[in-house]
């Protein structure tokens, strides 16, 4: 497979993957204590059960690891995807 471009496309508070005309997108909100809330996962029906969602789950935690931002999951799809990938949870607040 492949690796997708990650875009981070701050004006629509959404990283995104293109895929020929398809976008797959997670979508966020950022706060000024370093905090990231993921909110909705969308991937369009013609590229469902393709793993574009776990690749694009995956490439976002990475991205906000290497910005050292905290995690809030509020999207079920993400929830989900921690609880495959247990590394990522140390991104995760704890409160």
């Amino acid at each position: 497979m492949e690796k997708r471009e990650l875009v981070n496309n701050t004006e629509e508070s959404q990283y995104e993957f293109h895929i020929g005309k398809y976008m797959a997108k997670i979508e966020y909100i950022i706060t000024q204590k370093g905090e990231i809330y993921l909110t909705h996962t969308e991937v369009p029906i013609p590229l469902e059960g393709q793993g574009i969602a776990s690749d694009l789950a995956e490439q976002v935690l990475a991205d906000i690891d290497k910005q050292g931002l905290r995690l809030v999951p509020l999207c079920p799809f993400i929830v989900g995807y921690l609880q495959k990938h247990p590394d990522w949870r140390r991104l995760v607040i704890r409160k």
